[in-house]
């Protein structure tokens, strides 16, 4: 995740039901049948919310965690907790809402455990499958080209070679088939009906669930209450325009889901004030695009525009944040360009560099 220059601001609308989160191994209900559980993370950001839905013979996840020893430590504590001779947290499917490793790193681990199947949407499954085969490969010539031309220095671009396929070693291998949830759908788990909503930007087909009975709206990173979820462009596809699904996504979450929601985030606290939320979003992506025109008066590179659209220093000490940073940064471009406000000039020195265009 990265925070942008707006982000530490508009948090005072929102509302939040609750003092603290769960302590590590318990969990909090926060409406009939819907217990809130966090596990921790090897990350800045240290903690990943988990959703247990109760159903007749047990519990459905959304969500998963990270795959660490710390993490196998905590599920293996929570699956063992039996209540009045029953096990109300045996897992009885798992819910994946998107591909990154902090969401989906223990599914493959669950649905072997307790032999479930995985619910995740298609484009998710497969592009986790797709990033998890790059495990021991050497990184391609067109992603160290991609970075090169985005700024990168050569001790970054070695780093980066260096680490190139750590990502399947953040995730349990996934089952072989899963059960593919797609927009619009409508699940009973246990004793409601929860429809599937399914955003873009931040990944490539992030499915949300919302529940009208119990107004609740499990947003997965498509809204987070005290940050904003990365939009990023990534070498597979360079000249991808994730920004524009990221508005068209908010949009549609604004439309289709109440205000009156509880909003259950993967990350920070659970809220009242999604519409406020969404808002806030909106305008402070809108600012930032105000910032960057202005600094694309004269020519710049990717990594030139750092310090317009985030709110604190990024550096290739920590070559994570600078690839987020990275990939952010190329999404706000790709956008301006799409709209012909933008254009991008390959030089002699290998870089893209970036400019506003002049008005005729």
């Amino acid at each position: 995740m990265t925070e942008r220059t707006d982000d530490v601001h508009a948090r005072a609308t929102l509302r939040y039901p609750y003092a603290k989160p769960p302590a590590p191994g318990s969990t909090i209900e926060v409406a009939p049948g819907v217990r809130w559980l966090r596990m921790p993370l090897p990350y800045r950001l240290d903690h990943i919310n988990v959703w247990l839905l109760d159903e007749a013979d047990g519990c459905a996840v959304v969500d998963t965690g990270t795959r660490t020893d710390e993490a196998t430590t905590v599920w293996r504590a929570v699956c063992a907790q039996s209540s009045e001779g029953r096990n109300p947290n045996r897992v009885t499917r798992v819910f994946v809402t998107h591909m990154h490793s902090d969401h989906v790193g223990m599914a493959g681990w669950l649905t072997r455990i307790f032999d479930c199947r995985l619910w995740m949407t298609r484009a998710e499954y497969f592009n986790c499958r797709v990033a998890t085969s790059d495990t021991g490969r050497e990184a391609p010539a067109d992603a160290l080209e991609f970075y090169r031309r985005a700024g990168w220095s050569d001790a970054a671009i070695d780093v980066y070679r260096a680490r190139f396929g750590r990502f399947g070693q953040l995730i349990h291998p996934l089952p072989d088939s899963f059960r593919r949830v797609q927009d619009g759908e409508v699940v009973r788990i246990g004793a409601h009906h929860w429809r599937v909503i399914v955003g873009m930007g931040h990944s490539p087909e992030h499915a949300c669930l919302y529940c009208p009975a119990l107004k609740l709206f499990i947003s997965g990173d498509q809204v987070l209450p005290r940050i904003s979820s990365n939009v990023s462009v990534y070498p597979i596809e360079p000249d991808a325009n994730p920004m524009a699904h990221w508005y068209d996504s908010l949009d549609k979450l604004q439309r289709e889901v109440p205000d009156d929601v509880l909003v259950l985030p993967s990350h920070n606290e659970c809220f009242y004030g999604l519409h406020a939320r969404i808002e806030r979003l909106r305008e402070g992506q809108n600012k930032s695009f105000e910032r960057l025109r202005v600094t694309l008066s004269e020519p710049r590179r990717a990594v030139d525009v750092f310090s317009t659209l985030f709110a604190r220093p990024i550096g290739e000490d920590d070559l994570g944040q600078m690839s987020l940073a990275t990939g952010e940064s190329l999404a706000c471009l790709n956008y301006l360009m799409s709209r012909g406000e933008v254009q991008r000039e390959l030089r002699g020195d290998g870089f893209f560099w970036y400019s506003r265009c002049c008005s005729p």
